[in-house]
């Protein structure tokens, strides 16, 4: 399998060419692709100085700050059109360990098209955390589970591998969100495609170096949006009963049987 690792950055001078060295240490042989947007810190050149001495590491810049599922998309279109066989996503900061890429990566070996970098599935940690963000990362992931049926313990993980081949059924230029939000989306788009879809355990850590790019507004956009998606399930699901559609994606969770070949978008339904 040749990967891609896609690193969206912005301002990412202190963090970017120490992650790039312990990527290539970590998980030779996989290709790297940063997504910088326009960073007034130089974090570009710092790319391009590491690029001169690693293989396979790559830049994609970006003339101002687009958001990071914005940067996401562009990174996996980006790979899907050179032949990569997955990509993953991973911060620059520190907060995902690179030590984890091998059993991140290897759940795609055997067969599974979707793996998540996991806080909350046993043997998974965040050090350092104050009750109150546990709280608001617990709650807004058990309300993701429930109101879209994702069966996943941590869908805002940033953390995770995509197969080509789900990338490729996915429309990723519909793809939206932001943040969580995107997260979230991805997810729920992968799973209503019939994705097989799995975690393993990670220890997220803050940042030491830089300054987070999160706010509360990411995390209030996050939450409207599953609301909105699952309002768009329940309206999808009542027009195939009252109009007698085929079985398909029912409130309960989408079907994965059928569903990547369903013409509506239960998404967009409402």
């Amino acid at each position: 399998m040749r990967p891609l690792v896609v690193i969206p950055t912005y301002n990412e001078s202190e963090n970017i060419e120490r992650m790039l060295h312990r990527i290539h240490e970590c998980l030779p042989g996989a290709g790297v692709l940063v997504v910088d947007d326009g960073s007034p810190d130089g974090t570009a050149d710092l790319v391009k100085g590491v690029a001169a001495e690693l293989p396979d590491v790559h830049l994609l810049v970006r003339p101002s700050k687009s958001g990071l599922g914005s940067a996401y998309r562009a990174g996996f279109a980006w790979g899907l059109e050179r032949g990569y066989d997955a990509c993953i996503e991973i911060d620059a900061d520190f907060s995902h360990d690179p030590a984890a890429l091998p059993t991140l990566v290897a759940p795609l070996d055997e067969g599974f098209d979707v793996v998540i970098g996991s806080r909350y599935v046993e043997g998974g940690s965040i050090p350092n955390w104050a009750w109150h963000r546990h709280l608001l990362s617990r709650g807004g992931n058990a309300y993701a589970s429930a109101v879209l049926g994702l069966g996943v313990a941590d869908s805002t993980a940033g953390y995770r591998a995509y197969s080509a081949g789900i990338l490729r059924q996915l429309d990723l230029d519909r793809i939206r969100a932001e943040g969580y939000g995107f997260q979230i989306e991805m997810t729920y788009r992968a799973t209503q495609h019939g994705a097989n879809v799995t975690e393993v355990p990670i220890s997220f850590v803050d940042r030491a170096a830089g300054e987070s790019k999160m706010s509360s507004f990411i995390v209030v956009e996050a939450l409207g949006l599953v609301t909105w998606w699952g309002l768009g399930r329940i309206a999808y699901s009542a027009r195939r009963v009252f109009t007698g559609g085929r079985r398909g994606v029912s409130a309960g969770g989408a079907s994965r049987t059928h569903a990547s070949t369903d013409t509506e978008d239960p998404v967009r339904s409402v």
